[in-house]
């Protein structure tokens, strides 16, 4: 990044939860914050109000994923605004928990458009930019550990968490020569609004098929994220970097441990 210019971070999904983490310890790193929301103005405010008060300049956007190819022109509009993109933190996400034969094609294009589709554009606008500014860049995407394993019940998220997975290797191939790194953040289950933990201590809960025995915490995450867009990591690119609690290793023992059939259902 060229000495003379302030980096800039686009992370989207930032009114809350791990984009929110993300936005603000990317600003407490010397970032000026895009801040991107979908429903929740008043949160992408408050997450603009902690950028700047860490000293970094903050704009915000709604960004609408179901809207696409137009939706991805947020990340022009930001880049223009703010000077410059040097990070793209791809964290807006949605899911579904619905049993397979019960899902409609209208549910399945939206999961796929705001979880892969939606990133793929993003990160196309983005890449273009921090080639014609020449001197590289971040681009993080957030998966999921559903990016490796299967969760009844999420047949469209999962489809899309570990489509993304695998665009992320191929973003990091082509873009590699451009000095562009790509990598994906696999999170487990995060104490955020979408899992109903919005503020939740973490600590004070129990998961016993967690290895480290409790969810995570969305600066933990955001932590990950940091690392890769920052320059400590500038030699890994391609890479899935999960931050479960050791859920993913869990496999083998929670099929032989578990009590009864109540994973069958979503």
């Amino acid at each position: 990044m060229k000495s003379h210019t302030t980096p800039v971070a686009l992370v989207t999904g930032s009114d809350s939860g791990i984009g929110r983490a993300t936005a603000v310890r990317l600003a407490e790193a010397g970032l000026d914050i895009g801040v991107t929301w979908y429903h929740d103005r008043e949160g992408a405010q408050r997450t603009a109000d902690e950028v700047r008060k860490a000293g970094r300049r903050a704009e915000v956007e709604q960004l609408d994923l179901t809207r696409l190819p137009e939706g991805a022109d947020v990340v022009d509009r930001l880049a223009v605004r703010l000077g410059r993109i040097d990070v793209l933190v791809n964290n807006a996400g949605t899911g579904t928990m619905t049993p397979f034969l019960e899902l409609d094609l209208g549910t399945v294009r939206q999961v796929l458009d705001v979880d892969l589709v939606g990133p793929f554009l993003c990160s196309q606008r983005a890449a273009r930019r921090m080639i014609a500014q020449g001197d590289g860049g971040r681009i993080v995407n957030v998966t999921s550990v559903h990016e490796h394993q299967p969760r009844v019940g999420a047949a469209p998220y999962c489809a899309a968490k570990g489509g993304l997975g695998l665009l992320t290797q191929v973003m990091a191939l082509e873009l590699a020569e451009h000095g562009i790194t790509v990598n994906a953040v696999a999170p487990g289950e995060i104490a955020t609004p979408m899992t109903g933990q919005e503020d939740a201590d973490v600590d004070a809960e129990r998961r016993p098929g967690i290895p480290l025995g409790r969810p995570g915490d969305a600066r933990e995450v955001a932590a990950v994220i940091a690392f890769l867009a920052g320059p400590d990591a500038s030699y890994v690119t391609g890479a899935s970097w999960v931050v479960d609690g050791g859920m993913l290793r869990m496999g083998p023992q929670a099929g032989s441990h578990l009590p009864d059939g109540a994973w069958r259902r979503p």
